[in-house]
């Protein structure tokens, strides 16, 4: 037998399509948030900016089903919405970004002593913001499509209820429903990690992001986009707007707790904190206890 027919043989023997086991994933998840901590500024700029930009196009699509809703029971309408949603994640595991909310697992490589906090602390304030210059520039692209007018108003007021919702929730809740997000959310890239092939990424984001956008969980990068859309067709809506059917009664009056300060106060801040806690506390540092502990 020859060289290359060895090889060969070696090859085959150790390429598998089985999904990484759960050892094997935290391995994985400390090299990558190695590689994460250590990539250079611009690069994770861009890459973010794109991640808020994949997430906020999901959030456009949620709020494009949620439009329906009147026709559906409560638990369909929030499952489809789920479910659409998942585009956006799916994006930015498999085209390629940095999101804030999957870049929480980078404390097992701190917690595993590969990267320092002011790595971690670096990549989360870049990413951060990138996330929001991503979201805000689709918010300003889609008022530009003028696509809150579609469905008779239906979409615009729709973005309006939501927006409204959430600036007004307390932050107390927000924080909470923060921590139940990010879990999810780091599950979901958790076991995206385990997977080859894109077939497998994708099964693996479906069914906890679903779970998280149609339980009503807080994800701070998706209300990057959805309350700065509602604040903005507050301000910014044509006449033709306001004079649908659909609005009667809503006039921009009635928005008047849909506001910059609820919208920070309430809950970017409060939900934030919170996908960090969920993250980092129920999936992170758990995992990294299981597996990586006492071994860096």
């Amino acid at each position: 037998m020859n060289e290359t027919q060895n090889n060969q043989k070696v090859h085959h023997a150790e390429f598998s399509l089985d999904s990484l086991m759960p050892a094997e994933i935290a391995n994985k998840a400390e090299s990558i948030g190695i590689k994460k901590a250590q990539m250079d500024t611009l690069t994770i700029f861009v890459l973010a900016i794109l991640a808020g930009a994949f997430v906020a196009i999901g959030s456009m699509f949620a709020t494009t089903v949620w439009a329906g809703g009147s026709a559906l029971p409560f638990g369909v309408n929030r499952l489809l919405g789920g479910l659409v949603f998942c585009v956006g994640l799916i994006l930015v595991a498999v085209a390629g970004a940095e999101l804030f909310t999957g870049n929480i697992l980078i404390v097992m490589a701190c917690a595993n002593k590969k990267v320092t906090v002011k790595q971690v602390l670096r990549n989360w304030f870049i990413v951060y913001i990138g996330n929001f210059v991503g979201a805000l520039g689709t918010v300003v692209i889609m008022l530009l499509t003028k696509q809150y007018l579609f469905g008779k108003g239906l979409i615009g007021f729709t973005a309006l209820y939501i927006a409204t919702t959430k600036a007004n929730y307390d932050p107390v809740q927000s924080f909470f429903l923060g921590v139940m997000c990010n879990a999810l959310v780091c599950m979901a890239m958790w076991l995206c990690y385990s997977g080859h092939t894109v077939t497998d990424k994708i099964l693996a984001i479906i069914f906890p992001t679903t779970a998280f956008v149609a339980a009503g969980f807080e994800h701070c990068v998706a209300n990057m986009y959805f309350i700065p859309l509602g604040l903005w067709i507050k301000q910014f809506a044509s006449p033709e707007f306001w004079a649908f059917d659909v609005m009667s009664g809503h006039q921009i009056d009635t928005y008047a707790t849909l506001s910059w300060s609820n919208f920070v106060l309430n809950n970017l801040i409060p939900v934030t904190l919170g996908n960090i806690v969920g993250g980092a506390g129920f999936v992170g540092f758990v995992y990294w206890f299981a597996y990586l502990r006492g071994k860096s």
